[in-house]
Parts: C-alpha cells; structure tokens; sequence
C-alpha cells in the first residue's frame, strides 16, 4: 500500500516520495526486489530537486559501488550536500567517512568526525551517539572522558525495546483510569534496570499518591530512594525532588545542608530555575548556608534569567530582599 503511494507521489514529482523509493529499492523494504539500478534512478531524480534524503542516497551508492563505480569523491560530495541541508543521516555518514579516512584526503579528520557525528546525535541518531562514544572512550579528536563515554554508551543502550514499555508505562498512567499501580509497576521494573526517567516517574507517582500502594511513611522513603537514584545519574528534576525531600524531612530526616547541595548541582549543572531560586531563598535565610544576601539576589537573578516562569516571583524575592537590605544596614549603624 505504501508503495503505490510513493509512487503515485513521485509520478506527481513529490522528492521525498522519490527518496523514499530509492531506499526501497535500495534494500531498505521487503515489499520490491532490490534493484540498485531504479534506486539509483529515484536517488538521482530526487537529488535533481535538492532532497536531502535523495543526496544521502546517492552518497551510500556511491560509497559502496552499487550500480555506478565506487567512488569516494562523489560519495563525500554527496553526503556533504545532505548533511547541508539538516539530514542526520548524511552527517552520519560523512562523519564515518572523516572517522575512517575514506575520504577523498584519504585521511583521517576526527575533527570533522566529530563535528558531524554531533550534529546528527543532535536529531537524535543512535548510531551518531555510539561513535562519539567511542570517540570521547579512546579519546580520539577529544580529551578522553569516561564519564562523557558512558553517558553517551548508555543513550544508546536506552534506545533498545524496553523504552516501549516506558511509553505503555506512561500511557496507562495518562489515559486509563485506574491504572496507577500497573503504571507504577512497569516505572519499577524499569527503574531497577537504571533508567534514570523511569526511576523518577514511580518517585512522582508514590509522591502524588502517598497512600495509594504504601502507608505514607513507605511511600515517601521508596521515593527518596528512587530519586536518589536519579539524581545519582544527574537527572536535575529527580535532583530538585531530593532537595525537596531533605529540605522537608520527607522519607527521611531533614538535612537542610544537603539540600542546598542538591540545588546548587541542580543550578550549575543543568541551570534549573526552580533549584537556583531555592537556593537563592536558603541563602536569603541562612538555612543549611550561611546567611548571605548577596549570593541571594545572584542566584535569584540566574533564575529570572534562566525561566520567564521565574519573573513575577524572583521580582518579588527582590523587593523583600531590597527591605532586608536595608534593615540590615540600619542594624548595622545603630550598633
């Protein structure tokens, strides 16, 4: 059915339809038999309209010798005009290209690599991220960083199948009544796998719903530890929950100094509004810091800068922190 589809488009000279019929005939499709030559054919005419999919197409062609003499050149030239135009996967390919030397140079760039290899991780391509993974694990055109490795190692890895059963997950929350607990159960097993999201979305659950599944006392604990999970793999929302959960001895005692730990990660790492405005309110009081106003009104005036959300209530942070200004001056000269 699709096919036919594309093909009307194409015959109606839709370039994306043609694309998409090179791919096809490319080998990308069961329902035609491969055919190198009508991909070529479809490739060309939708690179004769400027279609990146179609330059893409004819890059890969070129690049392996399917239907026309492999030709290196050409395969760079083509890729480099998709990648041009936004297409993730010529800026893969021309990456490779630039990773591997196969290039009309004939030599490595990893610096080029990784430009592209960025650029298409960027449109989310998995593949894009596993070699930038490799890249920043042998430290080649990068300084070598395992933790930046495993990041990116483990984007990948959570690009498997089991991210269905996230999207189910979160499904039987929104749109079923009554499904809390089998929303709850699958963030639980998938929470115990490592993933930081489906860890703080079972965290959100038990803290919405404190006596739904647990008395209370168990379901804040459960949360703390599930956020803290998260925030162990620098999740800022789970971050700024934990804060939370220190700063008002939910699950766990109180302990304001580790809160304001917490915000501070949350703030400079990941420049939430929320965590730099409660961190700016710690220091304004002295809780868990010591008192300073002018750490406060910076952190208040990151977060204005940081949200447009922030505004109104940083304006008003500000006005009462201009009165304790004062009267911390008038204190001053009277003593």
């Amino acid at each position: 059915l699709a096919l036919n589809y594309f093909k009307l488009a194409a015959q109606s000279g839709n370039a994306n339809a043609m694309a998409y019929l090179g791919k096809m005939y490319a080998g990308d499709s069961s329902a035609v038999t491969p055919s190198n030559k009508t991909a070529l054919q479809y490739f060309t005419s939708a690179a004769q309209s400027g279609n990146a999919i179609g330059y893409a197409g004819l890059g890969l062609m070129h690049l392996q010798g399917r239907g026309v003499p492999a030709s290196p050149q050409k395969a760079e030239e083509f890729f480099g005009r998709s990648a041009e135009l936004g297409y993730a996967e010529g800026q893969l390919q021309l990456g490779l290209m630039h990773y591997t030397g196969i290039t009309q140079a004939g030599i490595r760039d990893l610096k080029k690599a990784l430009k592209y290899f960025t650029l298409a991780s960027q449109q989310g391509n998995t593949l894009a991220f596993f070699y930038l993974a490799q890249m920043h694990a042998a430290g080649s055109g990068v300084l070598r960083s395992c933790q930046t490795a495993a990041e990116l190692y483990k984007n990948v890895a959570e690009r498997g199948r089991w991210s269905d059963q996230l999207m189910e997950a979160h499904r039987l929350y929104k749109e079923e009544s009554g499904s809390a607990y089998a929303a709850l159960l699958r963030y639980l097993f998938l929470a115990d796998s490592g993933y930081e999201v489906a860890q703080s979305n079972a965290a959100y659950i038990l803290d919405q719903n404190p006596e739904a599944f647990f008395p209370a006392n168990e379901s804040y604990s459960r949360a703390r530890q599930l956020w803290s999970r998260a925030a162990g793999q620098s999740y800022a929302q789970a971050r700024l929950k934990l804060a939370d959960y220190h700063y008002y001895g939910l699950g766990g005692p109180a302990n304001l100094e580790q809160a304001a730990s917490l915000y501070r990660a949350a703030s400079e790492q990941q420049s939430n509004a929320q965590a730099m405005f409660n961190l700016a309110y710690m220091y304004e009081r002295g809780l868990g810091l010591e008192r300073d106003l002018h750490l406060a009104k910076r952190y208040y005036d990151q977060a204005a800068e940081a949200s447009a959300d922030a505004y109104m209530p940083v304006m008003l942070a500000l006005c009462r922190l201009a009165v304790e200004f004062v009267m911390d001056y008038l204190r001053a000269a009277t003593t």
